[in-house]
C-alpha cells in the first residue's frame, strides 16, 4: 500500500485462505504494530496465543460439540456438513490467534476501557497484516467463549477474556463491499 489512507480504506474481512504459509518476519512485524496501540495508564492489557495445529486439534471437539448444538437450534438436516464447516473455520486458515484482553474484576470501567485498548491493537495488527497482502477475519463466536476453549488453550479465564480469534491468510478472494456514506454515519453539532 502506498499510504496509510489508502491502506485503511482498501481493508477487508477475507473468509477464505489460500495454504500459503505467512512468513514469521510478517507476523512479527505484525505483533509489533499491535504492541504499540494506544490504552490508558499503560496497562497493555492484550496477549496473542499462536494457535498451532496441535492445540487445534484439542479445539476440534469442542466445535463440533458447538456445531452440533447450533444445527440443533436450527433444526439443520445437514448436521455432518455443519459439523465439518464449523471445524474447517479453525484448522484451514494458515494462521490462528487467541485474542485475550486482561479482566478488572473489581474496576468494570477498567476493563472496559482495557478491551477497548485490546480491540486497538487488535486492528493495528489487522493491517500491518493487510499492508503485506495477507488477509484476515476477526471471529467471536461461541467457540470464543466456551470453557472448554480456554481449558485447552490453557488460558486463565479468571484473568483473561478470549474477544475473538483473528483468523489469517493470503486471500482466495476479497469481497466487494458497500460501506455506508458519511453523511449517513456522521452528525455535526453546534
Amino acid at each position: 500500500m502506498d499510504n496509510l489512507q489508502e491502506l485503511i480504506n482498501s481493508r477487508r474481512t477475507v473468509y477464505r485462505f489460500s495454504d500459503r504459509e505467512i512468513s514469521q518476519d510478517i507476523l512479527d512485524e505484525a505483533l509489533l504494530a499491535a504492541s504499540n496501540a494506544p490504552c490508558h495508564k499503560h496497562t497493555h492489557p492484550w496477549k496473542f496465543y499462536i494457535i498451532g495445529q496441535s492445540s487445534r486439534q484439542r479445539l476440534v471437539p469442542t466445535i463440533a460439540r458447538l456445531a452440533a448444538l447450533k444445527s440443533a437450534k436450527k433444526n439443520s438436516v445437514t448436521v455432518d456438513a455443519d459439523r465439518v464447516r464449523a471445524v474447517g473455520k479453525i484448522t484451514q486458515p494458515p494462521l490462528l490467534i487467541a485474542v485475550t484482553s486482561k479482566k478488572s474484576e473489581h474496576d468494570a470501567f477498567r476493563e472496559k476501557e482495557d478491551y477497548a485498548a485490546t480491540v486497538c491493537a487488535l486492528h493495528n495488527m489487522v493491517l500491518s497484516l493487510w499492508e503485506n497482502e495477507v488477509g484476515s477475519q476477526w471471529s467471536t463466536g461461541s467457540i470464543t467463549r466456551d470453557p472448554e476453549t480456554y481449558e485447552a488453550l490453557s488460558i486463565d479465564s479468571a484473568a483473561e477474556e478470549i474477544i475473538g480469534f483473528l483468523k489469517a491468510g493470503y486471500a482466495e478472494t476479497v469481497r466487494k463491499v458497500n460501506k455506508k456514506p458519511i453523511t449517513d454515519i456522521v452528525t455535526y453539532l453546534d
